[in-house]
């Protein structure tokens, strides 16, 4: 069954909105925890618009359960990364004027640094994962580097308008995934999934861990972040494969 890791991005960007201390993204980590999320993510971006430096030193500190690190390949960040040693990384493209991140990286053109900075991240026992539009190149690329696991960007079909459309999305990334799970990678999802779209995503075979964050913060300013977290857990459970029992012996 695929676990929730819960991204807290825009609890900084609320509090960098005013340039205060408030409201602090490490204690809305630790909200996550009591619900029950299996990890923490944060994107530490170039230009620092959300998460910043003391975010992620403090977060590396205090996080009990699955720390991710969200970040390009820019060789600053990389640096920070081996500093802090997060659990994970998910390596993402990134773009100083998108609003979230648009697109996987492409890890067929970038072959050469992305396996560069696999071996850094494995020298310092730090997992590598890649956030990747669900085609069969980036799979094999991903595979090919040395990555332990692959993100598929299921942003097109949160953004998908028509049954027929939703149909396709869905199942590319069942395709992907098998694909992925074949070169024996470990295979996450993430991007647009919100309370309402979640389950037929959540439903797919395969799928060991979920990466959400925007629809799970707007739903914290209503009910809070604790209540916000169960909730997604909740979806993803009530959705998800069901655990096989055992027949009973005679």
């Amino acid at each position: 069954m695929a676990v929730l890791n819960v991204n807290i991005d825009h609890v900084a960007t609320v509090r960098q909105a005013r340039r205060t201390d408030e409201p602090d993204p490490v204690w809305a980590a630790a909200q996550c925890e009591l619900a029950g999320a299996n990890g923490i993510t944060v994107h530490l971006r170039q230009d620092r618009r959300h998460i910043n430096d003391r975010d992620v030193r403090l977060l590396k500190e205090t996080v009990a359960c699955k720390f991710n690190l969200e970040m390009c390949m820019a060789e600053p960040i990389v640096k920070i990364a081996e500093q802090i040693r997060p659990d994970q990384i998910t390596l993402v493209p990134e773009k100083r004027a998108e609003l979230t991140t648009e697109g996987g990286l492409d890890c067929a053109r970038n072959k050469h640094r992305l396996a560069q900075v696999v071996r850094r991240m494995h020298k310092k026992r730090i997992l590598v994962s890649t956030f990747i539009v669900p085609q069969a190149e980036q799979v094999i690329a991903s595979a090919e580097t040395g990555c332990d696991a692959v993100e598929l960007h299921t942003g097109p079909y949160a953004n998908a308008r028509t049954p027929a459309a939703v149909k396709k999305r869905l199942a590319e990334l069942e395709q992907a995934k098998d694909l992925a799970a074949d070169k024996r990678l470990f295979v996450h999802a993430g991007h647009g999934l919100t309370y309402r779209n979640i389950a037929p995503v959540a439903a797919i075979e395969g799928l060991c861990e979920f990466n959400i964050g925007h629809s799970i913060i707007a739903r914290a300013v209503l009910v809070g972040i604790r209540e916000a977290t169960a909730e997604m857990i909740r979806l993803i459970e009530k959705f998800g494969p069901q655990p096989q029992t055992k027949p009973k012996a005679n």
